[in-house]
Formats: C-alpha cells, structure tokens, sequence
C-alpha cells in the first residue's frame, strides 16, 4: 500500500516528490469528442487518485468536466497523463482549460451526476466488438456471467445503437428498463472495477434475455442457453436463422452447405451478389481465405467489419457464396451472443463452422430492428428467430472493407486539429488508410474532421448508397449506410436519422443541401424541410459533390482538381455525366467541369445499368460497326431486343447521351462475355476486374482531345482496340487487363495534363469506380509518378456514400457567402 494514502494501491502510489506539495492549484478542463460511454470517467477517477487529487467529473453535452485540485506539481502530471493514457475507446478532440478558485474544503474526487444542456462538444462512440477480458469471462464456468450473451463492460459493447441522447447514462439508453441487480450494483460503484459506471453493464440476474420462436405467432421455444443450443441445431440442419445483432437483425444459415446457401438465396431473391460469412476465429478464417497482415489487423479490429479476401482453392464452402468471384467477405464474431453460438456450433473432428451472415431485411429494404419488425418482414426467410429484448434504438449494418495495399506513392494523412490546455499534449492518432465498401457498424458516427469551423449544413446525398450528413463545428457527421432510397420503407429510415442526428448532436441544420435531380425523393424532403424550418435549400451537382467530398476528408481549404468516376449522376448540362474532371475550390465553393469521357449514348436510360449488353451495343454502333454482327454475339434471348436498338439509337429514343466511366466498364464487360445482364450493382465491373491476366502485356490507346472544350478522354478508341482484339480472338483476361491498363494511362494523361494547365498539384479521386483495386492502386501511382499528390478517400468509401459530406462541406460555403 501507499504509505501517504492506505486507500492507494501500491502501483497507484504518489510519486515521492509530490508527497509533500508546496502550493495548491485548482484547474478545469473540458474534454470534448468520443469521451462519453468508454470509460472515461472511470479513467479520470483513478488517474485524480494516483496523483491525490481531490475535485469531481461529469457528463455534460459539452464533454467530459473534470475540475482537479492538489499539489501544483500534481495538477501538471494529471493534464500529462490525461490524453496519453485514455481508454482505447475514447477519441479526444478538444481539451480547453483554466486555472480556477481553490475550493478549501475539498476532501476526494467525485464522479457527480451528468447534466444536460445545449453542448457542442460531444461525441457517441460506435459499437465495438467484446474485449478479451470480457471474453475469458463469457468462457470461465466460474464467473457468474459464464455464457452470458450480453457481457461488456467499459471497453467493450453496444453504444451508438442503444443511445437515445446525451448524455450517455443508463436512462438515456434502451438498457434503462434493466434495474441492476445488486451484484452489477457493486461493480457499477466500484472504482477499482472493470465495470465502474459502464451504462450497459448485466448479467443473466439483471438481463436481457434470449429466446428463440418460430413466427410472429408462436410462444418461446427455449429462453437463456437452450435457445442458443436451439439455433445451433437448426443450423447445422440446413436450416435459416433470424438473429437479433447489434444493430439489427442477420439472416444465417451454414455456409458450407450448398442446399442451405441455395435456400437462402430463393428466399431472399438475391441469385448472385456475393454472401458474407462469418468465421469462428481467425484462425478458422485462414482455413477458408488468404489473410494478409493488414487483413488481419482488420478482422480483429474493435470494429469488427467485413474485410474482403482471397478465397483459398482448397476451401470447403458452398460454390454460392460469390459465383464467379475469387473473393469472398469475411468477417469474425463481435458480439457475446454469436461467440456462444458459435461454441454450440463446434463439433469434434468437423471442420469449424462457418455461418453466412446476411442482412435481416427483404431486398431494398432497410435492415429489420426490431422483434415484431423482423417476425412480419423476415417470414418466409427464416425458419427461426433467435431474439432477445434489448431494443435496438438505431438500425446499423455491417461495415465492408478492403484492406488497403502497400502505397507506392506520397498520401499525406490528415491529422485532426486537437485544441488542449498548454498542459496536455495532443494525441497522436493519424486515421488508419482504408477503403469502404461500406460505412456503418464500427465506424458510425465518428465525425470527419474539417478544415475548420463553419455553420450547420445538412446534406441529403444521393439516391443510392444513400447517406446524410450533418455539420458541427469542424466536424461532419456522416450517417450509416441507409440503402437506396427507392421505397418508401428506406426513405422513412432517411427520415427517422435526419432527425435523430439533430437530437444526438443538438443541432439544427442552418441550411439544406440536395442533389440537382429533381425527382429524388431528398430533393422533395430539402424544399419541405427547408421551408418548414426557414432556411435556406441549395441544390449540388452529383460529380461536384464527389469532388467536395474527398477535399473535405483532406481537410483542403483551396482549389484542386478531382476526378469524379462513377455509374452515372444528372449533369449540370441535363446530360448523363459519369466521367468528370472536376476544378473544385473547397474554400469559395466553387467549382468547374473541367473535362469528361467522350459521351456515348445511353441506350435505355437506367435499363442500361441493368443490362450491360445495351452500352456494347452502343459503343458498337458509335465506332459504325455492324449492329447485325454485334447482336448476334449476344445470348439468344437478347437478340430481338438488340435488334431494335440500333434504330432508337439513331432515333435518339430514350438514349441520353453519357460520359459515364462506369458504363464503360458494363460495355467492356459484355464485349468479352462476362456480364450481359446484372443481378446486383457493380457485377460487370467485378467480373471485369478479376478477368485480368496481371501477367499479360500491351495497353490500348486512351488519348485526351485536347482540342475540345471541355477536353475530353478519347474512350472511343480504347473499346476500338478492344473490338479488335475480341475480333483477333486474344484471350479475354489479356483484353482486360490491357483496357484496364490504358484506361489507367489515359487518366493520368487527363489529370497531368489539367492540373499543369491550372498551376495544381493535387489531384482527389473519387466515385464508386474507385472501388476498382486496379484503379485504386495504379492510378494514384501514375500520379504520383507525374510529380502529383494524389488525394484517396479514407474515411468514407469514394461512391455514392460520401455524397452527402460534400454536400454539407460546400453548402457551409454558400451559408457563408451570404
């Protein structure tokens, strides 16, 4: 024990020199950020007591309050240690100080009461996945929470799906309705405990509780372990399986089976696009993929996400799972419940158990969240629910990721502007470089750092892939990933985090931006909203929001030119852009369309996107080759509808004209076979992608035509080589990889090229094409070996998701221009 203090522990003792303190000082700090729900507080309580310091901390919308008072020496060593020693949760933004009055009869350090208020300052933490403490616990027969399924503790747990508002405690969370039993009391109240004011601490005495049902009608089958026991048996059985998450609801079934995968794929109408599954441990994980060292620090990470990999040859699952891909999306267990069932799954001398974990929810639909939710609109998917009454209060999926590859170029990181007291140092944590696929469980809502302060600005975003986005301060908050919003039930989602943004930030939006398409839905909303609450609504083009997006996610205050590469968006002109050289100013809000791809028409308008064969069809017909010919290349089911295209093409019938990068993928694709008609967005892309033979040399002419105004990418004369290789019978992977490699040269061309002609030197990529890994990797690379900076998306994916941040970012300039 400390001599100077029996209530000290030895490894807690004051240091010698501090023991006898010449003069007193009292000093008041505001830490704002990701503070509250990670065991901060707790942190604060036992570093004041290794230095014997008296005074108290709170939760305030504000942030984290904590007044300390002691030796001067020690009030000093307490602002030291303050941000250094953080809990690994907590992300600190903000800690302003000042000396205060000296409070005489100060006698210990206090955790008081949370208070409520206006604040600015505070952050929600996402969930994150069980700690290893909580984990040995969930395992040790001896521990009174030994095969609880809803173990946490200050390290570990839900928080941004069972938050109500700030402050984060108890009755602000959807644990309110849990008293804690006596023994959760003690250990609420303990200091020296793990658990010291964890809000969603429990136990099996305090609940929640699990149960299994068959439909909405039925009683409970089994309740506590017998239900777990009772999903793992259906499992193994071929069966499907509704299981309550974190943030909503999973459809699972065995992912080694063949019968099982093919049941869930009729059931959910979803013939192709690639499952995810989740593995019992990494180890059982590299059993299935090749998992590389950043790989794996993904798939351990407190996150938790889906990390895309290589499928081993040897891998014993359903043939199903990705067809047609040497990928496949793997993630690891991140809550109690699915390590529990996952030990119920495991059987001596069979290989480990597998699971694909799908989203809850019918296609297009927003993720189920609730019990009675997911028993109406998952029945006829599952053959059993696997439930539990802790109320999700926020409907988050998972997150996707690829994992980023060894940079071979300059990127420089973005390091968010810490304001500290003199006395506490800033911390030092530089954003990890990744690539989304998808943004949301673990992630969300981590704020987006800006470039600095600025009004309030809503961003509706896009159509698809839908976020929204809310300004704060110097940060923007960027929504989980919606869905598309095309039905109604994924619009009421929209609707129902449009307004919870504003109450967890405390935040009303001073103005509200939207896409220029005037039949979106978000558009509508932004007139309405905007006219409701009297201020004012701004419309963006898709491509330059792109363009804001990615200056913002650098913290850019000036001009740089953006390459802006997707599926297709409305352009400023009315026509169909897709393939855009985008001169943005992130500091005045202004932007111009510097260059595009050459435009071709866009046969069937949206159709096109669906059937890839229609963009063959019409580059076809632009290059003057025969229709005739081309058709008869196609499936025998196309053929008729390919023989009437050429003439609305000449017609100019419903054929907007289009410089979509993403359509040119879909052409190239269905030229050499891969996709003709798509099951999900993004498939002839994919195929296209993997086809490459990496090993195969040659690239095909993509020149700029200088002489046009705007310039433009001559695209034309990339698929002419293509056709005339296809004509010569070259292999289809050599074909992909030389499109793949000239388109990349043709782009870097572009961007050199206009970023010498306007005094530039960094270059942003953004777009869902940037998905591509070839275009990921290689062209920032020929950037950079043209003496450019280029500019990544890292915290948000470079499609559709990160509109809404662009919209936010460049509407607070037109708030300010005002």
């Amino acid at each position: 024990m400390d001599p100077t203090n029996p209530a000290r522990p030895a490894h807690l003792a004051r240091p010698a020199h501090l023991a006898r303190p010449a003069h007193l000082a009292r000093r008041r700090l505001v830490v704002g950020g990701q503070v509250q729900g990670v065991g901060f507080r707790p942190y604060l309580y036992r570093l004041a007591r290794q230095y014997d310091l008296t005074g108290f901390t709170c939760n305030t919308p504000d942030g984290v309050v904590v007044e300390v008072q002691g030796a001067a020496a020690a009030v000093q060593a307490f602002c030291r240690e303050l941000v250094p020693q953080a809990p690994p949760l907590a992300r600190i933004t903000v800690c302003g100080g000042e000396d205060v009055e000296i409070e005489a009869d100060a006698t210990a350090f206090e955790i008081r009461k949370s208070t409520a208020g206006e604040g600015h300052a505070v952050l929600v933490s996402p969930d994150v996945a069980i700690c290893d403490d909580c984990l040995r616990e969930l395992f040790d027969p001896a521990d009174r929470r030994h095969g609880h399924p809803f173990i946490n503790c200050t390290n570990c747990g839900p928080r941004y799906t069972i938050t109500r508002s700030i402050p984060y405690d108890r009755p602000y969370t959807s644990m309110a309705c849990f008293p804690l039993c006596p023994a959760c009391a003690r250990e609420y109240h303990d200091p020296a405990d793990r658990r010291f004011h964890a809000q969603p601490v429990a136990c099996p005495a305090c609940g929640p509780t699990v149960w299994v049902q068959a439909d909405v009608h039925g009683p409970r089958l089994h309740e506590g372990d017998a239900a777990l026991q009772a999903a793992a048996t259906a499992l193994r059985l071929g069966q499907v399986v509704a299981m309550k998450g974190l943030g909503g609801f999973h459809l699972a079934c065995d992912a080694r089976t063949e019968a099982a995968v093919a049941r869930l794929r009729t059931r959910k109408h979803r013939p192709h696009k690639p499952l995810a599954v989740m593995a019992a441990s990494l180890e059982a994980a590299r059993e299935i993929v090749h998992v590389s060292a950043a790989e794996a620090a993904l798939l351990t990470s407190l996150e938790r996400p889906i990390v895309l990999c290589r499928v081993r040859r040897e891998a014993v699952l359903a043939q199903s799972l990705a067809p047609g891909l040497d990928t496949l999306g793997v993630m690891l267990p991140c809550a109690p419940m699915q390590y529990v069932l996952f030990a119920h799954l495991e059987q001596p001398e069979a290989p480990p158990p597998v699971l694909v974990m799908t989203s809850g929810n019918p296609g297009g639909e927003p993720i189920c969240l609730g019990n009675r939710e997911a028993l109406d609109r998952l029945a006829g998917m599952a053959d059993l629910f696997l439930l539990h009454d802790r109320d999700i209060l926020v409907r988050v999926d998972d997150s996707v990721l690829r994992a980023p590859a060894e940079d071979a170029f300059p990127v420089p990181e973005v390091l968010p502007e810490v304001s500290c007291h003199p006395d506490v140092p800033p911390p030092p944590a530089p954003p990890r470089r990744l690539l989304f696929l998808r943004r949301a469980r673990g992630f969300t809502p981590s704020p987006v750092q800006l470039a600095g302060a600025g009004p309030a600005v809503l961003g509706t975003g896009p159509e698809l892939k839908a976020t929204l986005c809310l300004t704060k301060g110097d940060q923007a908050f960027v929504s989980q990933h919606l869905g598309d919003l095309e039905n109604l039930e994924t619009f009421a989602f929209f609707e129902e985090m449009a307004a919870h943004f504003q109450t967890l930030l405390r935040v009303a939006p001073q103005a509200i931006v939207h896409d220029l398409h005037p039949d979106f839905l978000t558009t509508r909303w932004a007139r309405e909203t905007g006219a409701r609450l009297d201020v004012p609504v701004f419309g963006l083009q898709h491509h330059a929001a792109h363009a804001f997006a990615v200056l913002a996610e650098h913290a850019v205050a000036g001009p740089a030119l953006v390459l802006a590469l997707d599926g297709t968006g409305l352009g400023a002109d009315r026509t169909v852009w897709g393939g855009e050289a985008i001169l943005a100013d992130a500091g005045s809000g202004a932007w111009e369309r510097l260059a595009h791809l050459r435009q071709t028409p866009l046969p069937g308008g949206e159709a096109a996107a669906r059937e890839p064969w229609r963009m063959a069809m019409s580059y076809g017909w632009s290059l003057g080759m025969d229709a005739a010919a081309l058709a008869r290349d196609l499936p025998a089911d196309l053929q008729a509808a390919a023989a009437f295209l050429p003439q609305a093409l000449r017609a100019g019938i419903n054929a907007p004209p289009t410089s979509s990068c993403g359509r040119l993928f879909d052409a190239v694709a269905a030229l050499l076979g891969l996709c003709h008609r798509a099951t999900y967005e993004g498939q002839a892309a994919v195929l296209l992608e993997q086809c490459q033979d990496h090993a195969a040399a040659g690239i095909y002419p993509c020149p700029v035509r200088r002489q046009d105004d705007p310039w433009q990418l001559d695209t034309m004369a990339l698929v002419a080589a293509v056709l005339e290789d296809v004509r010569r019978k070259v292999p289809a992977g050599i074909i992909a990889r030389r499109f793949h490699r000239g388109l990349v040269a043709g782009l870097a061309e572009l961007a050199a090229g206009l970023a010498a002609r306007h005094g530039l030197t960094r270059v942003g990529l953004s777009g869902g094409c940037m998905l591509n890994l070839t275009l990921h990797r290689e062209l920032p690379a020929a950037l950079a070996a043209r003496g450019i900076t280029p500019l990544l998306h890292r915290q948000l994916p470079p499609g559709d998701a990160c509109i809404a941040l662009g919209q936010a970012a460049w509407g607070r300039t037109q708030v300010q221009a005002r």
